[in-house]
Parts: structure tokens; sequence; C-alpha cells
């Protein structure tokens, strides 16, 4: 049996809605994260601000209210959305740090992305925070011990994690939403 290349998307050829959803695939929480690739997912989280920055520069208002898909967010929407949950990802990660494997309070982010400031607010208010998270959150991931990197949280839904593994799912996270708004100008021709 030989191996087939799948031929390259064209304009005519419409992605999927799991391609849409899910443009740099799922993330996969079972693969072990090894020090190597721990620093290169730390070096993404710390350059997410500038890549997002970067790829809404220049877009008009209607551009920014259009849904990556269907029945998805705008990409105004997932600006916003960015802040919301790597504030939550940075404090569930301190709260491991502080605490003997705590239990962590999930959001609903489909309600938090119904709220004003997230369908209406100027993407440059969340840009400056996620800016500035950043910059706090790999200060404290450059200074984690072999140890720390081990310290566990509780999910309610997903259960356990080490703080190596949510290092892992939220540089996924940013590259998955970056990817939703990249995609998105391509296919729009922007």
């Amino acid at each position: 049996m030989h191996n087939r290349k799948t031929p390259p998307k064209t304009m005519s050829q419409p992605a999927s809605l799991e391609q849409l959803r899910y443009p740099i695939g799922h993330f996969d929480a079972t693969q072990p994260i090894a020090d190597d690739r721990l620093s290169q997912l730390i070096l993404s989280i710390a350059n997410l601000p500038a890549k997002v920055r970067e790829a809404i520069t220049d877009l008009t208002e209607e551009q920014l209210d259009t849904p990556y898909r269907p029945g998805g967010w705008s990409i105004r929407q997932v600006v916003h959305h960015l802040p919301d949950s790597h504030l939550n990802g940075y404090t569930r990660q301190k709260l491991a740090l502080t605490e003997d494997n705590p239990t962590i309070r999930p959001y609903d982010e489909e309600a938090w992305s119904k709220l004003n400031d997230a369908k209406h607010g100027a993407p440059d208010v969340s840009l400056a925070l996620l800016e500035a998270l950043h910059k706090r959150w790999v200060l404290l991931l450059l200074s984690l011990t072999p140890e720390e990197l081990k310290r566990t949280f509780m999910h309610p839904v997903s259960g356990q994690q080490t703080i190596r593994q949510h290092i892992g799912l939220y540089a996924w996270h940013g590259e998955h939403h970056l990817a939703h708004i990249t995609e998105l100008k391509k296919r729009m021709g922007w």
C-alpha cells in the first residue's frame, strides 16, 4: 500500500466544520512533554500576543465582526476570549503552585463571549491585557523547577492536570485561536 497525499485545498474546496473548528487539530494531553518541547511551548505562549496583534492589524470593524466559522465566534470575540481564558489558566497554575492539588472553578466561556465587552469591545484593550498577562506568565513559567512542573490541580470536568501538561494545553490554545483568525483571513482573501 502506498501513501496518498491529500491535494491542497483551494478556494473551491471549503473546509469541513471540523477543520474550521480545529484548524491545528485537537490537543493531546496524553503526550509527554520533554524539557526541550516545554521550552518551545513557553516560547509559543510568549509570542502569542504579538502574533494576534499582527493577525488583526488593519482589519475593518466588519471583518472583526466576521465569525471564523458558521455559528462560531467573531474575530473580535476570539481576541477577547484569549485573555479571559489565559487569565483563568494563569490563576489555575498559581493555585497549583500555592495549594495542594486544588479543585479549580471552571467558567462558562460561551456565556462570557456573549457579554457586551466581548461582543463589542475594542480588541486593543484585550490585546494590551494579553500582552501584560503573558509577560508576567512567562516570567513565572521560566522560573519553575522540575518539582513545580509536577504540581497539580483538579479540574471538575477534565480531571487532574500537572502544570507541565497545562503549559502544553495553553500553548495549543493560543495557536488554535490564532489559526481561527489567520485561516479565516486566508479563506476570505484579506
